[in-house]
């Protein structure tokens, strides 16, 4: 079990659930420490505690998952995107240990006498349904189980995989069955940490926009009809969800970071999340991943997408004359305040052992200049060198679920003034935003975003909404699934992976504080008198690891991480070759072998 789910199990529990493996044909035992278990409400307690294991791990947490996507450049390339990587032989995610514990407990639990176990029901109808989900969005059609599985149902454990639109009509029921049976009380989970009502209400709001997008996007399979209703689904459950709204916090320019770097989650709009512990020795690893030069993944965001950022006025920074060739201390001024609150800019300041430091982008950590504050404690020790991070770990927010509810809305032509304002304009204001873009629906396209998406979207409503939803949920792991649900993934292999404008070769001041920062050079290492100033070797090459810039001796940085791949398989991944010598039934998905 991950640590850091707010659990421990007794030791009847642990036996209960100790035959549990990988293989469909494989259950819990039932011992006698059925009655134990489903006789009381802490024993159904105790078990679907077991099914919060199913939510994002802590460790690399949901702020890694936006690594494999066209807003960030990273250091290598991860093998589902690496030339010739993914194939059946590699795949992997077919595992069912999950499920059959939740079947398990459902088949049990309703056999129970207890008075409350409807509530216990509830959840684990709702975590199928993730469990389902997860499946779907990975493998497509899978087979749908719901119930325990015995070693002699031969038929079964040897039949096809069932229609992935017909398991997701089965997960929106088990949705529903959550919702309508799980207790309404409390409201809001003062600690953020539990599954209520309002959390089943916010995944199905995720999950029906994902399955509308994949219905109307994905044309191959003639689902185009059946969008509007899951489209419908989402608008309906937003408009359920209450005793939310946007974090204000202390100053317009900290409340929107301040969710992230928070060790207990702000209740007002975190809806569920992972607490985590210092006294307890729980952790992530947020600051070392998103700093250490060789621990992960040197993530920075990608100057095509912090293009997106709009000016403080509400108009496109991209209407800007020369915004192509602006300099990044110039380019990030009076710019939408998230920015400030997501990258390093020019009044940043950390604390190393609680001293002030100044601390500009660090190009001996970054790979574009645009380095990631959002998830990172300020203070380096210990968190830059040993994963000790204590932030709330947040899975799931208020202001995704406005961003589902307007997408929704702006698909189905529906969207009015009062929307806008509600959704898109209050997330705008929080950011420090002004202008009519508060209150007023957009009526022309901006070029820049028409072309951001490859002109696959030209309703200026949606790509408004798109820009926000990019903007306010970056590196909360959600990138990857919109460009699969729509259709988009070429931009997985397209997306340049571009950086900060370069003027010319040199030292240059990225803050304004009369302190270079950084030269870049060719050939020969220049000599430098400034402390701790990194180079940055531009030479031309085509090496993996490099950067170089535009235009040769300037223009923007461009970071090769090594060869990406799209192919349309890979919208869904293959089914791993030993599961197919299993059970050849199964098939393979189109584009593998």
């Amino acid at each position: 079990m991950k640590t850091g789910k707010i659990f421990n199990y007794t030791l009847a529990l642990t036996m209960l659930l100790s035959a549990s493996s990988c293989d469909l044909k494989e259950e819990p035992v039932d011992t006698a420490t059925n009655a134990a278990v489903f006789g009381s409400e802490s024993g159904l307690e105790l078990y679907t505690n077991s099914f919060y294991d199913l939510l994002p791990g802590t460790d690399v947490g949901v702020f890694q998952g936006d690594d494999n996507s066209d807003l960030v450049a990273r250091n290598g390339v991860d093998n589902y995107l690496a030339v010739g990587a993914l194939s059946p032989i590699t795949s992997s995610g077919w595992s069912w240990t999950d499920l059959r514990n939740i079947n398990y407990f459902i088949e049990n639990a309703e056999k129970s006498t207890v008075a409350t176990k409807g509530h216990y029901l509830g959840l684990a109808h709702f975590f199928r349904a993730l469990f389902y989900f997860e499946k779907v969005k990975r493998f497509g059609d899978v087979p749908w189980i719901d119930k325990p599985i015995d070693i002699t149902d031969v038929e079964k454990l040897n039949a096809p995989r069932d229609d992935r639109f017909e398991v997701m009509d089965k997960v929106l029921a088990d949705l529903n069955y959550a919702i309508e049976n799980i207790s309404s009380t409390p409201a809001v989970d003062p600690t953020c940490t539990r599954i209520t009502q309002n959390v089943a209400r916010a995944y199905k709001t995720r999950i029906c926009l994902f399955e509308a997008s994949f219905r109307k996007y994905h044309t191959e399979y003639n689902q185009q009809a059946t969008a509007a209703a899951w489209y419908g689904e989402v608008v309906t459950e937003a408009n359920a969800i209450k005793g939310y709204s946007l974090h204000e916090g202390a100053a317009p320019d900290r409340g929107y970071r301040e969710l992230f770097i928070t060790r207990s989650p702000f209740n007002d709009e975190t809806i569920l999340a992972v607490a985590l512990s210092s006294n307890l020795q729980v952790f992530s690893s947020a600051n070392r991943r998103f700093i250490s030069p060789t621990y992960g993944n040197r993530p920075s965001l990608t100057r095509r997408f912090v293009n997106t950022y709009l000016n403080l006025d509400g108009t496109p920074f991209t209407s800007n004359p020369g915004y192509a060739t602006t300099p990044f201390v110039d380019e990030v001024k009076d710019r939408d305040l998230r920015l400030k609150q997501t990258i390093r800019l020019g009044d940043y300041r950390r604390t190393e052992n609680g001293l002030p430091v100044i601390a500009p982008p660090n190009f001996s950590q970054t790979v574009t200049g645009y380095q990631p504050i959002k998830w990172c404690y300020d203070e380096r020790y210990p968190y830059d060198d040993e994963s000790r991070n204590d932030n709330a770990h947040i899975i799931m927010r208020w202001a995704e679920v406005l961003l589902n509810k307007a997408e929704a809305l702006a698909e189905l032509g529906t969207m009015t003034a009062g929307d806008w304002a509600a959704t898109i304009g209050a997330l705008r204001e929080r950011a420090g935003i002004t202008g009519p873009t508060l209150t007023t629906l957009p009526t022309v396209a901006d070029p820049y975003m028409l072309a951001f998406f490859d002109n696959k979207f030209t309703n200026p409503v949606l790509l408004e909404v798109l820009r926000e939803r990019g903007v306010e949920m970056i590196f909360e792991g959600l990138r990857p699934d919109d460009l699969r649900r729509w259709k988009l993934g070429e931009l997985f292999e397209d997306a340049p992976m571009n950086g900060m404008y370069v003027p010319a070769l040199g030292e240059h001041d990225l803050n304004g504080d009369g302190i270079m920062d950084v030269v870049f050079y060719q050939g020969t290492k220049p000599p430098s008198t400034t402390p701790g100033i990194a180079f940055v070797d531009v030479s031309p090459s085509t090496a993996v690891g490099r950067i170089q810039l535009s235009n040769g001796t300037s223009g923007e940085v461009m970071w090769n991480p090594g060869a990406r791949e799209w192919i349309d398989a890979k919208y869904l991944y293959p089914i791993p070759q030993t599961v197919r010598e299993r059970n050849p039934a199964l098939g393979q998905n189109p584009g593998w072998q």
